[in-house]
């Protein structure tokens, strides 16, 4: 073999070799994701979701009659079930409630003032199809508050004192009386979980939410009442299982 040749022939076969391995290698390359995961959802077991909701920090206004907010989503998760099983969904929240009643009484009058603040929570199962579904038991009270104030005051008299020009004696002028009032105001935050269930799932990709509403009520007299909610932070977990043979869940 000339001697020339022996370099353009190792040359060669160093490329042919590279090039044996890269294609090898590009083989064994993961591929890419966009749209298997998407539209192929593995099945799982259970599905979670937690962080800082911070909605519903808001009130309704002052009042007469429960009034009750629209239902917010504020958590959701998707799974994909295998086969037909029962799903064991657990939503756990913290609710703040504020609640504020001033009563204003004079001449021995009574006033009263209430307030009701509260929050309910319940979970929606494939919201917007065909198979949509509350999960039982249904709405679920994680908080509520019902503060009532009634006083009786004869009210502030500086001033309004008068000697009767026949009887010599001290009366009162009723026009001249200012109204004495009291305020109380209550404001808590605690954390609050409960277990929702949902029986008989069909195999398939299921969508559950977390919904929260406001109730809401205040009436008074001749003072105030105010009433406000707050979600704080928050987690759902939905698990697949499988009851007891013979056992039903029901409402």
């Amino acid at each position: 073999m000339s001697r020339r040749f022996y370099p353009l022939l190792v040359i060669g076969a160093i490329v042919a070799v590279a090039a044996v391995c890269l294609s090898i290698g590009l083989g064994y390359l993961p591929q890419s994701r966009t749209g298997a995961q998407t539209n192929n959802l593995p099945s799982s077991k259970t599905t979670m979701q937690l962080g800082n909701i911070n909605v519903m920090d808001a009130r309704l206004g002052t009042l007469s009659g429960q009034t009750a907010s629209s239902w917010q989503n504020v958590m959701s998760g998707t799974m994909k079930t295998s086969q037909q099983k029962d799903l064991m969904m657990t939503a756990a929240m913290e609710i703040g409630l504020y609640t504020r009643t001033l009563v204003s009484s004079k001449l021995g009058i009574s006033d009263s003032s209430s307030a009701l603040a509260g929050v309910e929570v319940r979970m929606v199962v494939d919201q917007g199809t065909n198979n949509e579904q509350i999960a039982i038991p249904g709405n679920v009270v994680f908080g509520r508050r019902n503060q009532q104030l009634t006083a009786t005051f004869q009210g502030l008299i500086d001033g309004c004192l008068k000697t009767d020009p026949t009887t010599g004696g001290i009366i009162i002028d009723p026009t001249c009386v200012q109204p004495e009032t009291l305020d109380l105001v209550l404001d808590t935050m605690n954390a609050n979980s409960f277990v929702f269930a949902c029986p008989n799932m069909t195999a398939g990709v299921h969508t559950m939410k977390v919904q929260a509403r406001m109730v809401l009520n205040t009436s008074f007299q001749n003072g105030a009442a105010d009433a406000r909610c707050l979600i704080g932070k928050g987690s759902m977990s939905v698990e697949e299982v499988r009851l007891v043979k013979g056992y039903d869940i029901t409402m």
